[in-house]
Order: C-alpha cells, then structure tokens, then sequence
C-alpha cells in the first residue's frame, strides 16, 4: 500500500520572509494543508505562510483542532481526532504539509501527532523553522547567549520564581505576564520582552519597567545575566 509522506513545518514567529527555502517549497508541493486550528480564516501559522506561499489559497485546507487546554482526556481525544483525519489522507497517498509557529520541536503539539503516526508506520519528517526566541533576540538587537552563558527556555506552566534561580539567560514563553513581571521586579532583574514578534502588530520593551501586564499571548521575555 502507497501511502503519503507528513511534513511538520515550522513558519517561524510572524514575518513570512523568516520562512525557509525549504519549507516554502514542501508548501507548494504538498497536496493539503494542515493547520492547528479549527477554522483556516483564524489560523496564525496559515497566515505566515500564505505570506510567503501565496498560492495557498488555493490549495485544500484540513483543519485540525489543537485545544489550548491543559486538561489530558480532552487533548487526547483532540489528537486523536486530528490523527485520524491525518491517516485518512497518507492513506489516500497525499503528501501533507502541517503548519506550526516557530520551530516544530519547541512546545508544539505537532510533535505529539509526528511521534504517534510514526508509531503507527507512517513517514513523517520535521522541517525546522526559525524560534520565537531567536527572532525576539534579533528584534531587541542583542545576542540571545555570549560566552559561557546558559540558556534555560521556560514554557508557561512553570514557576518564574523557580526558574529565575537559573544561572545564565532564562526566555520564558508563553507565561503568566504578571506573576513573572511580579518575581522580576521583586527582585530588581532587567528584562526585556518582544510582543508578536515578526508581525505588524509586534511592540518592543527594553526593561522591565516598560513591559505591560496584559501583554499578549505571544510573547516572549528575554531575562539576562551580565556574561562573565
């Protein structure tokens, strides 16, 4: 039995011209589309690479909802369902290119369904993109590490007290604004944060003074140790 090939592909953060060679390409050549979303219109990730990738618009759409919950039955039924609606088109020996902010490998729920349908036998490969991170390390025009720095990636659900006992460079993702914004100033550490970063919406803040609380969900806060 033929069966199609699974690309996860990252688009990068926001600026369509941050995609690579490669992704663009396996974009174009693939036979659907997927998107983490359950509507095409409201997708963030589709939109980066419509940007790039213009005729897009005319190629078939499968959307796949990916719960923003923490809650495991639900997430595993949503996975589920979106493995299923996967299988249906390798099956039907489609290539499938899956769309994912950033980097496919950091926090994303891709890699869930990548590992799953290899389990089950299918081909899958992951084309790398450009971080959140790296991008708002550039738009604040600073070096992300220098030296012999550490570099601690934080995702949301973790204790900003805990983790800013980290030595070295802590980025924290996704997170809980006012409880990090909270131990940073407590604690008189400088920070800096990138929100929509590669969009045009993307605003700059170079301290922690600046940052606003209800700063949005993608955002990324860059907290700096002086290299030694």
């Amino acid at each position: 039995m033929n069966r199609g090939k699974l690309y996860g592909i990252g688009v990068g953060p926001g600026d369509p011209e941050l995609m690579t060679l490669k992704a663009v390409r396996l974009i174009r050549e693939s036979d659907i589309v997927a998107v983490p979303h359950k509507s095409r219109d409201k997708c963030f990730a589709l939109r980066i690479a419509v940007g790039a990738v213009p005729e897009l618009d005319n190629k078939p759409v499968l959307e796949i909802e990916m719960p923003m919950t923490l809650e495991k039955t639900a997430r595993g039924q949503a996975y589920e369902a979106g493995i299923a609606k996967l299988r249906e088109h390798l099956d039907a020996n489609r290539t499938v290119a899956f769309l994912t902010l950033g980097d496919p490998t950091i926090y994303s729920t891709y890699c869930y369904l990548h590992e799953r349908l290899l389990s089950l036998g299918y081909e899958a490969e992951i084309i790398p993109g450009v971080t959140s991170f790296c991008a708002s390390a550039a738009a604040l025009n600073i070096p992300l590490c220098e030296d012999r720095q550490e570099l601690h990636i934080i995702p949301g659900v973790f204790d900003p007290a805990a983790a800013l006992v980290y030595p070295g460079v802590k980025v924290f993702m996704k997170n809980n604004i006012p409880a990090t914004l909270a131990v940073v100033r407590q604690q008189g550490l400088s920070a800096q944060l990138v929100e929509n970063c590669g969009t045009d919406g993307q605003k700059i803040y170079q301290s922690a003074g600046e940052i606003p609380e209800n700063a949005g969900y993608y955002s990324v806060m860059i907290i700096k140790e002086e290299a030694k």
